[in-house]
């Protein structure tokens, strides 16, 4: 009989591709998943995980916390790869190579930043291979202006550089830069579309948010996807449609009919993060979307905003400070079931949006743990995927849990699949597979994390497995490994 390195043994083992439900053994050896078993597999190591889902591990398309400290609140939530594909690095070959030299202890990897590469071409910026760059200039009008038809040639050429060197795709910031022109949007999908990888969209204003937009936001994702053959991702659904989500939904599930690639996701949460400078936060534009200044908290000091001249005080003073967008009321049923619904809908991906953590009273120390408390985010960075369990298919019975498991693994991976082939490896609990795994109580992972106690981490996750290595074992993180890998094409 062949003896693996582990076994995980008698779970309840989801497999989200194939639609195995069931009780078995799974035995790893090396990084790798080497056998499924209904029958007792022996091990070096054994672990018993009765009455535990065994799953793959939990697959984040969209984060935006790539040190050691912010990756291990991830673990803690049954993460094993976090991908910053919204907003991108560029160029993305410093970024991988800042990450492989630190350690990290789950995988990662970038994709290419239509908005680095335009700060640079339009304004003249040099890009940081960095969230905090981009944050850095998020308020410059300059970058924001329409580019000449040689400033497009040269976004899309640099992008293709950056595809070459690996990037997992395109992210588009539009909604940042809300006054381009369509053109050049499709410009960059007609190039996602011939390298055969997905874009990123943070939408532009909707046409009821703002009727002067150029051109709708949704139907700018969607006429792009038919039109240049893209795969056209569209990030936190949630949070750039608010209240018209049911427009939204029903606009790309009528290009999907048609044959068009749109994928969705959407986090479990009425609120986001930016920086405070972002064009959408002017306060003149505030009423569009039903906000006020007070709907803005800074998170530098946990408070929100009194009045529009605070507001444009620190517009001006940190355009890149992290602030909270109360866009809807978490405790009104019915304004939340604007993001239920974009949870529910097909195929929809869950993806935190998971924000950098502020050190509020020092200096930044990312390999410190546990988390001091003036270390903060936004709680969906610690609890976005406990939460999806806890609200989803336990209190509203939306999803039940092996819908859920398919919602965190194979659905994004499978956004990826395509064009990135290790992706394929990832979602999934079967032989040959990567042994990226996570272990969880159903009837008991919660989130902790509140806007009180933005970094508390989730509990419920007893193991988390990062190519065969354990990150989290016995509910414990594990600070003495840092297995995560690069994902790249």
């Amino acid at each position: 009989m062949t003896t693996y390195d582990l076994v995980l043994a008698g779970g309840r083992v989801i497999d989200p591709e194939t639609g195995l439900d069931a009780v078995r053994d799974v035995g790893i050896s090396g990084d790798t998943i080497a056998a499924v078993s209904a029958g007792p597999l022996e091990g070096r190591t054994r672990v018993d995980v009765s009455g535990l889902v065994v799953g793959p591990g939990f697959i984040d398309l969209h984060n935006h916390t790539d040190d050691v400290a912010g990756q291990r609140l991830r673990a803690l939530d049954g993460v094993t790869t976090a991908l910053e594909l919204e907003a991108g690095v560029s160029p993305v070959e410093p970024a991988y190579r800042t990450a492989a030299a630190e350690g990290r202890p789950i995988h990662y990897g970038y994709s290419a930043s239509w908005a680095a590469v335009r700060m640079q071409v339009v304004a003249g910026l040099e890009p940081t291979a960095d969230i905090d760059g981009f944050m850095a200039n998020i308020g410059r009008a300059e970058w924001q202006r329409e580019a000449s038809p040689a400033q497009v040639e040269r976004i899309v050429a640099a992008l293709e550089e950056e595809l070459a060197a690996g990037a997992l795709g395109v992210g588009i910031l539009v909604g940042y830069a809300p006054r381009v022109t369509p053109e050049e949007y499709l410009a960059v999908a007609a190039l996602a579309a011939r390298a055969g990888r997905p874009t990123y969209t943070h939408a532009r204003e909707l046409v009821e948010q703002d009727p002067t937009t150029p051109v709708d936001g949704a139907e700018e994702i969607t006429r792009a996807a038919a039109e240049t053959g893209a795969h056209m991702h569209y990030c936190h659904l949630n949070s750039t449609s608010v209240r018209h989500v049911d427009r939204v939904l029903a606009l790309v599930e009528q290009v999907r009919r048609e044959g068009a690639r749109v994928t969705t996701e959407a986090y479990p949460y009425g609120s986001g993060m930016t920086g405070i400078g972002a064009a959408f936060l002017a306060p003149e534009f505030l009423h569009r979307r039903g906000l006020t200044p007070h709907s803005i908290g800074y998170l530098a000091t946990g408070r929100r905003m009194a009045d529009e001249a605070e507001l444009r005080a620190l517009r001006e003073s940190d355009p890149g400070g992290a602030a909270f967008v109360h866009f809807l009321d978490e405790s009104d049923p019915e304004a939340f079931a604007h993001v239920e619904r974009a949870l529910a809908f097909d195929d929809a991906a869950v993806a935190s949006d998971a924000s950098p953590l502020l050190w509020r009273g020092g200096e930044r120390d990312p390999l410190r743990w546990p988390l001091p408390p003036d270390a903060v985010t936004h709680p969906r960075t610690a609890g976005t995927y406990a939460r999806t369990f806890r609200m989803l298919v336990r209190e509203r019975g939306l999803l039940d849990v092996a819908e859920a498991v398919r919602r965190c693994t194979l659905v994004p991976a499978d956004v990826l699949g395509a064009g990135v082939p290790a992706m394929r490896r990832k979602g999934r609990v079967q032989p040959g597979c990567d042994a990226d795994i996570t272990v969880f109580d159903a009837e008991r992972v919660t989130d902790r994390a509140t806007y009180e106690d933005t970094a508390a981490p989730s509990t419920g996750f007893h193991h988390v497995l990062v190519a065969g290595e354990f990150v989290v074992r016995d509910g414990e993180l594990r600070t003495d490994v840092l297995p995560g890998r690069p994902v790249r094409v």
